[in-house]
């Protein structure tokens, strides 16, 4: 792993290498955490795409520090034997069913090691925060969004 002050190229990962991991990992990871998503299937990819979007403009908020503990988690999410090893899951994201990253999320959600079950809630908070800050996200969940002042 990376320390904070270490470059993605200096792992070996060019930057849109890494980008490309991120997202993969977080679009595999959208499905899995937010049970409300659209049914019809360019609609999801839309929602779906907009929330990776979201999450990753929420990471670009935070500090430095904190980007590149961040993205030393997807680039061992990203890497094959380490997403396997950590993870459990065999497929890549691209092809990687809902049922097995929820279960992923589920083992790292009660997990017995506090540090797996604090990345689960920071992921847990990153995605439904994206989902949630869209309008589009409020009515299937009966919010008719903030009030507004007369």
């Amino acid at each position: 792993l990376l320390l904070p002050h270490e470059s993605a190229s200096r792992s070996g990962c060019s930057a849109s290498a890494a980008e490309a991991g991120r997202r993969a990992v977080l679009t595999a990871l959208v499905p899995a955490f937010v049970a409300t998503l659209p049914s019809g299937p360019e609609q999801r990819a839309s929602a779906v795409a907009r929330t990776v979007s979201g999450v990753e403009k929420a990471i670009a908020g935070l500090a430095p520090t904190t980007q590149a503990a961040i993205g030393q988690l997807f680039a061992l999410l990203a890497f094959p034997p380490t997403r396997l090893l950590v993870a459990g899951v065999w497929p890549a994201w691209e092809t990687a069913r809902v049922s097995e990253v929820a279960a992923f999320l589920a083992a790292w959600r009660h997990s017995r090691f506090v540090l797996l079950r604090t990345v689960y809630a920071g992921l847990h908070d990153l995605v439904l925060g994206a989902w949630y800050a869209h309008p589009d996200a409020w009515p299937p969940i009966g919010y008719p969004g903030p009030p507004t002042l007369k």
